[in-house]
């Protein structure tokens, strides 16, 4: 950390985390929380709890937790130092511009130096693209439509002929191979020594949403195999995660987003005034991706090639986006194969008519379906009227089903009455089945549970955890019964040693404070989980006390079991013994905590 703690905790304490993330994600106030949908995966039903007075967020969901630094880290892929600037800048907090010395700057945070080391590359792709050895590459742009303005707001570059020209460079400013091989530029190998991932080709930067260079693409000059190259996934880029213009078309202001298959169409688009074009990076398009999409818009219009293959894509990412619950329209391209060969032949004018006549995407997958059925035939039409109806249980809202049902009715011309029993037929076929799958999935969970008492374990010291912050009178409770020694899983221990110091020292414990003291975004999300152990409320006083002597007792029984055996194993009579008379008192102990 390279600022004073007591600074960070000020900002920390005057950012309050209900309302940082109440400026992303839409909270209502639940009892003592906030709740709302979770930002990190795609749910229906909110279980997305933040904690004003905890100061930290938890997902009963998908289990991602912290305080608020954590919160922006993950959210918008910051570093912890970048947070806590955006925080500090928020709160009115001047933060002191620190110097490093060069032996400080090596030590420095991994993901900072990556993030260096890119923003350097796509500086010197950028100059080699504008020198002697770019030429060829800057022509390849200039005939492919490409103005200057638009090269340089998205940086494109160029890497040389020399296999190793960009590892020279970055080793004259002073990087040392350590940090060039985590960063996914340079392949090292013993024979050959290190070369560039990238050579001889038009470069690509890869930006977040925070306009930092995190990878590259590069299309290859000539017919050198393959024609496009990804960087590698590092710890500051993964392909699934990203969208390439994402940076660009978040500050579009347009009410949706169209999604492409490669980067010269995004460019294309962007340079046409479609500010609002991404793609995917080399891969199919992923429900992380759509995640992202959601955190900007509701509304997406695919504008991939025309051919089987982009079709096929098309048809993948639908589920995809509907599940991260985005609608989805499809734009026809024809009879040009792709956004670059449309606006080039067409221009600007007619792609907007295209995106006006955009397919609802529902109707789009059944005019592909058709594609593979003869309607003049009758056995054939009647299997596409099946494969139809079956598509429809999609809709789970009976009036959006009916009106489905009445547009298809109408399209294909067939009885709305006879379509609509169809599509009931098989939904009541479809329940039969789903209702006998919860039933195993029910059985597995129960007889898997049972099969693991350790988790049992772990829950008991979570809910343990849960009650001391969340009611201080706990602590004067088990005083002389429970110590941090007592949590038998390491980071469990760690963390109430933390919680019992930091309420021996302030007379109270701070959540948001402990979760700061780990580094990385999963620990802290682990950390969170421990304070988060869902207590039910509508209890009665008298069985808060059965639960809470309960949980003391079960964590207790624990850590003497572990006693007993390491007793046992050293062979320490005395030990033993004081042991022992623990174990006896364990059934007092828990009628004296469950009587108060």
């Amino acid at each position: 950390m390279y600022y004073p703690e007591e600074l960070v905790e000020e900002v920390r304490e005057r950012n309050d985390i209900v309302d940082v993330i109440g400026s992303y994600v839409k909270l209502q106030k639940r009892g003592a929380n906030h709740m709302g949908l979770c930002p990190f995966h795609n749910e229906k039903s909110p279980s997305f709890s933040v904690s004003g007075s905890k100061q930290m967020y938890h997902c009963f969901g998908c289990g991602v937790g912290g305080n608020v630094f954590t919160f922006l880290m993950e959210y918008e892929n910051y570093t912890f130092v970048e947070a806590l600037k955006v925080l500090g800048d928020r709160a009115g907090v001047k933060l002191p511009e620190l110097e490093y010395s060069e032996e400080a700057k090596k030590a420095a945070d991994l993901k900072t130096r990556v993030l260096e080391l890119y923003k350097e590359a796509g500086k010197y792709y950028y100059y080699q693209l504008r020198s002697k050895q770019g030429e060829e590459a800057l022509a390849y742009l200039r005939n492919r439509g490409l103005s200057e303005e638009i090269i340089t707001k998205f940086g494109l570059g160029y890497s040389t002929k020399y296999s190793d020209d960009l590892y020279q460079y970055m080793k004259k400013a002073g990087y040392e191979d350590s940090l060039l091989r985590q960063s996914g530029l340079f392949t090292m190998e013993e024979s050959k020594g290190a070369y560039d991932k990238f050579w001889n080709r038009v470069m690509f930067p890869i930006m977040d949403g925070n306009n930092k260079v995190i990878a590259f693409g590069g299309r290859v000059m000539g017919d050198g195999v393959p024609k496009y190259l990804n960087s590698p996934e590092t710890i500051v880029f993964d392909k699934s995660r990203n969208l390439f213009g994402l940076n660009f078309a978040r500050t579009s202001r347009k009410d949706y987003f169209l999604i492409c298959e490669g980067y010269m169409d995004v460019i294309a688009l962007h340079q046409a005034g479609f500010q609002n074009a991404v793609a995917s990076l080399g891969t199919a398009f992923t429900p992380q991706q759509a995640r992202l999409l959601s955190r900007y818009t509701k509304e997406a219009y695919l504008t991939y090639d025309s051919d089987g293959a982009g079709v096929a894509a098309a048809i993948r990412a639908i589920p995809i986006l509907k599940e991260a619950g985005l609608s989805a329209k499809v734009i026809d391209m024809k009879p040009y194969k792709d956004p670059d060969e449309f606006i080039k032949a067409l221009g600007a004018e007619e792609y907007q008519n295209r995106i006006d006549q955009a397919m609802n995407s529902f109707f789009f997958e059944i005019s592909v379906l058709e594609r593979d059925y003869d309607l003049g035939d009758p056995e054939q039409k009647t299997k596409f009227f099946n494969e139809m109806a079956k598509k429809l249980l999609i809709f789970t809202e009976e009036i959006e089903r009916n009106n489905y049902i009445e547009a298809l009715s109408r399209k294909y011309n067939v009885s709305y009455d006879n379509l609509r029993k169809l599509v009931n037929r098989y939904g009541a076929q479809m329940t039969v089945v789903n209702v006998a799958k919860e039933t195993r999935d029910r059985e597995k969970e129960q007889n898997a549970k049972k099969g693991k008492p350790e988790e049992g374990m772990q829950k008991s010291q979570k809910i343990l955890l849960t009650w001391l912050i969340d009611d201080s009178k706990a602590f004067d409770q088990i005083r002389g019964i429970i110590t941090a020694d007592d949590f038998t899983e390491e980071l469990y221990r760690e963390v109430a040693n933390m919680v019992f110091e930091q309420y021996e020292s302030e007379h109270k414990v701070t959540p948001a404070k402990i979760i700061n003291r780990f580094e990385s975004k999963e620990l802290q999300t682990e950390v969170a989980g421990l304070f988060s152990t869902s207590i039910q409320l509508e209890m009665t006083e008298a069985e808060r006390r059965k639960l809470f002597a309960d949980t003391v007792v079960r964590v207790k029984r624990a850590s003497l079991d572990i006693a007993y055996k390491k007793a046992i194993e050293d062979n320490d009579i005395m030990a033993l013994q004081n042991v022992m008379k623990e174990q006896h008192g364990l059934e007092k102990l828990h009628s004296s905590l469950n009587h108060g």
